[in-house]
């Protein structure tokens, strides 16, 4: 069985991040999507809450897990589920030198871990989780921030503001 964990913050999930999903449902048997906490970033939302937005955005599927990991390595997370391969998106150049310095430490921390890295389509692609919290506060930003979020990340913003 192929198994892959696909990690980030989710913070909030992006349309991008759904891309990424269903991707990554269509090349593996089993998707891991992992909320990572990184230390060095300061968060909009919980861990409860994002993984609550990611549960109420994707459809519901025996081979998708929701879960999170704290204070590990993403190759780490990946043995303990099984996963032999980590699912990764790259948006632009900066993305690529990141994915690329990142898979080659991943891979000499557990060589039989395979990173997988795929490229989103244009209209998606330039759209972050940062960008879109960027967006917020402006008169009229639901009309443009509905368009690079899921329904229910949509509610969850507006509630917020």
């Amino acid at each position: 069985m192929r198994t892959a964990v696909y990690a980030g913050s989710f913070d909030p999930p992006t349309n991008g991040h759904l891309w990424m999903i269903e991707q990554g449902l269509r090349l593996f048997d089993h998707l891991y999507l992992a909320i990572g906490s990184n230390p060095s970033k300061s968060y909009t939302f919980s861990v409860e809450e994002r993984l609550q937005m990611l549960t109420d955005s994707v459809p519901s599927c025996e081979r998708l897990t929701i879960g999170h990991f704290n204070n590990r390595y993403l190759v780490d997370y990946a043995q303990e589920v099984g996963a032999k391969y980590i699912l990764r998106g790259i948006r632009n150049q900066n993305d690529y030198e990141y994915e690329r310095v990142m898979r080659h430490l991943n891979g000499d921390m557990t060589p039989d871990i395979t990173t997988t890295i795929l490229m989103p389509p244009r209209k998606i692609s330039e759209i972050s989780s940062s960008t879109v919290k960027g967006l917020i506060g402006p008169d009229g930003w639901e009309d443009i921030v509905r368009r690079y979020v899921p329904q229910a990340v949509f509610e969850k913003l507006e509630s917020k503001n």
